[in-house]
């Protein structure tokens, strides 16, 4: 998958003080994914499932690849058996907290983003878990699964 936005700044830094290009940021997970190129945390994954949604839009010559990244990043135990996107306009991202154990994470954040003109606040603490994959030189590696959300109202860190 090929990118024209290289060099644009990353949907999931945007509004941050520190913005990264798309490519020194969430490119090498949507790029690497079918490849075996993980997000190697919670709040990586979650930065490039953000970016992916932000990326997800009709216009966007990639948009087909974004909606398989999110399925593919999906834990299969939660996964929805049809992901349809509304047309949403993603305005920012703010990670107010993540932390992970060896094989468990959450990152609660605040999403901004624009639906029919109306603006929308998104607080969510998702959850995900690690598997370890055996790698051909005999190592393994973590791989992160979203599992699910729990939004404002219901939205509490669990112990992990």
């Amino acid at each position: 998958m090929k990118s024209t936005h290289s060099t644009a700044i990353c949907p999931c830094r945007a509004q941050t003080n520190t913005p990264l290009s798309y490519a020194q940021c969430c490119q090498p997970w949507h790029t690497g994914w079918a490849t075996g190129v993980h997000a190697p945390t919670p709040e990586q994954l979650m930065r490039a499932r953000y970016s992916a949604y932000a990326l997800a839009v009709s216009s966007n010559p990639q948009g087909h690849a974004m909606l398989d990244y999110l399925n593919a990043t999906w834990h299969v135990s939660t996964a929805p058996s049809d992901l349809e996107l509304p047309p949403t306009q993603w305005l920012g991202l703010e990670v107010l907290h993540a932390e992970q154990t060896a094989l468990a994470g959450v990152v609660e954040f605040i999403a901004r983003c624009k639906v029919g003109g109306k603006a929308h606040r998104l607080h969510e603490v998702s959850r995900f878990c690690a598997s370890t994959a055996p790698l051909d030189c005999g190592s393994s590696a973590v791989r992160w699964w979203y599992i699910d959300g729990h939004t404002s109202e219901d939205a509490q860190i669990p112990a992990l």
